[in-house]
């Protein structure tokens, strides 16, 4: 049988750049496992990712719409997918490696919380001011998923994972190509949302930015990707040509101005927010209610800690549910 790991070593060594972060590189994972003999360690990790209860959750988790009963506004999945197809292009381009940025991407917001950044922010209040979704998401991979193992991903796919946002930077090209890309997909994304719920017109959209990224969703993308395979081919960083990141920049305001923090799309985060303030509040006072798989370490953590996991890693819907449960009362019925 063909040594499938040794061939894919010496295709990367033949056809990627120089300043790729080649397979047979990592540093590996925290307890050591044998190698597959049909995947780099990156492929291994790829699926590991595709196939945890996390990944599964973010299909339920608000992009920004909270719960929208219509099919077609992004989730957090729909983002994640975005993001990894829009790297993955980059990649290739760039001649990187796709398997690792890929698997970065699709675990970049394993650790977001329900309700978006709004329940990022209670988590921030009632836990710890440094909560992050991307630590979050770190320490999914981490500790919490496959009963308290976590999943033992390389080193690599860690880091990218826990530096595609903030003000830290991923130890690989590949990694720091996720941050990008994460940024291009929501900006565009959002705006096509916004567009679709009427929250924004065409003609809201600044001329001088539609003039310089595109008139259309795809134009805009196109010339975001595009501008950063130029700024960076062959060389060993990540840029992008100035004139299209001051655009992207700008669009981001943009958008944080009139869709973020003011539109109708937010007008329940206050209403999330409380939701999970109570929710919070109740399994710290009765952690004995908390599943047992979030009981397991409570002496170990902490209370407030596990509590913060349960939280973080709810859905939209199973939040409202469990708030339901605890304290609306149901109607009765002879």
């Amino acid at each position: 049988m063909t040594d499938f790991p040794r061939y894919c070593f010496e295709k990367e060594r033949q056809t990627l750049s120089p300043y790729a972060f080649l397979s047979e590189n990592t540093r590996g994972r925290e307890e050591y496992t044998e190698p597959c003999p049909y995947r780099t360690d990156f492929q291994r990790d790829r699926d590991r990712i595709t196939h945890c209860k996390a990944f599964r959750r973010l299909m339920h988790k608000t992009q920004v719409f909270l719960s929208p009963e219509e099919d077609h506004y992004r989730t957090r999945l729909s983002h994640t997918l975005e993001v990894t197809q829009i790297v993955r292009t980059m990649t290739r381009a760039l001649c990187l490696n796709e398997d690792l940025a890929e698997a970065a991407a699709l675990g970049h917001d394993l650790g977001h919380t329900p309700f978006g950044h709004a329940g990022e922010k209670v988590l921030q209040e009632y836990y710890d001011k440094t909560f992050t979704h991307y630590r979050q998401s770190l320490r999914v991979v981490e500790k919490l998923e496959n009963g308290g193992k976590g999943l033992n991903l390389t080193y690599e796919v860690r880091d990218g994972i826990l530096n595609h946002s903030g003000d830290n930077e991923a130890c690989t090209l590949e990694g720091k190509l996720v941050k990008y890309a994460d940024r291009i997909a929501y900006i565009n994304h959002d705006i096509d949302d916004a567009l679709r719920a009427g929250i924004l017109s065409d003609n809201d959209i600044p001329a001088r930015l539609k003039k310089t990224l595109g008139y259309t969703y795809s134009d805009r993308i196109n010339s975001m990707v595009s501008a950063i395979v130029q700024a960076s081919s062959g060389r060993d960083t990540i840029d992008m040509i100035p004139e299209i990141r001051e655009a992207m920049n700008e669009m981001r305001d943009f958008l944080f101005e009139t869709v973020y923090t003011s539109s109708i799309a937010k007008r329940e985060d206050k209403k999330a927010q409380e939701l999970l303030k109570r929710l919070f509040d109740y399994y710290c006072r009765h952690p004995e209610q908390l599943p047992d798989e979030y009981k397991t370490a409570i002496e170990e953590e902490g209370v407030e800690r596990k509590v913060c996991d349960y939280i973080a890693g709810m859905t939209d819907r199973y939040a409202i549910a469990v708030y339901k449960n605890l304290y609306i009362p149901e109607v009765w019925k002879a």
